[in-house]
């Protein structure tokens, strides 16, 4: 079975973007090649690393598995939704005050897993954050940078 080729406006950051593309595309395609966003990375490209990490309708999602043809009236955050240079999203700050990052190729998928954790449990466990990010991969070993981060912003957290 063949896929269509479907047009869809795709609501990413706050702002609306129409889209035309096959109907399997993944989404992390539409967002690094159609909109020019590369806060998610291409790792695995079979859901199982993080680095694709987006927010869609709240909940972390694995944007290089989530068609297009799944994408429309649903709100998607990606990296750059969260803050700016100028003013980081409290996960953000977080994570270069603990210098969680080592080549950064994670981070995408550690930040946007993190911040979806707080939005629905504002003040985990360490257990619960070590749970919540053991399916993002880090081959770079700053796991421990990494944990610290999210319990900092965990503290600051309203």
């Amino acid at each position: 079975m063949s896929s269509q080729e479907i047009t869809v406006a795709l609501e990413v950051n706050g702002l609306t973007s129409t889209v035309t593309a096959m109907a399997d595309t993944p989404l992390l395609l539409i967002l690094r090649n159609d909109l020019q966003l590369n806060g998610p990375k291409y790792g695995c490209g079979l859901g199982e690393c993080g680095a694709c990490t987006v927010i869609i309708d709240g909940v972390a999602a694995r944007s290089c598995v989530f068609p297009l043809a799944g994408a429309g009236d649903r709100q998607i955050v990606t990296l750059e939704g969260l803050g700016s240079r100028a003013e980081p999203h409290l996960v953000q700050q977080a994570f270069i005050d603990e210098q969680a990052a080592q080549c950064g190729y994670c981070l995408n998928g550690m930040i946007m897993t993190a911040k979806a954790l707080l939005d629905r449990i504002p003040h985990p466990s360490e257990t619960q954050i070590r749970n919540e990010l053991s399916a993002n991969l880090c081959r770079c070993g700053t796991h421990i940078e990494i944990l610290r981060a999210v319990l900092r912003a965990a503290r600051q957290m309203p």
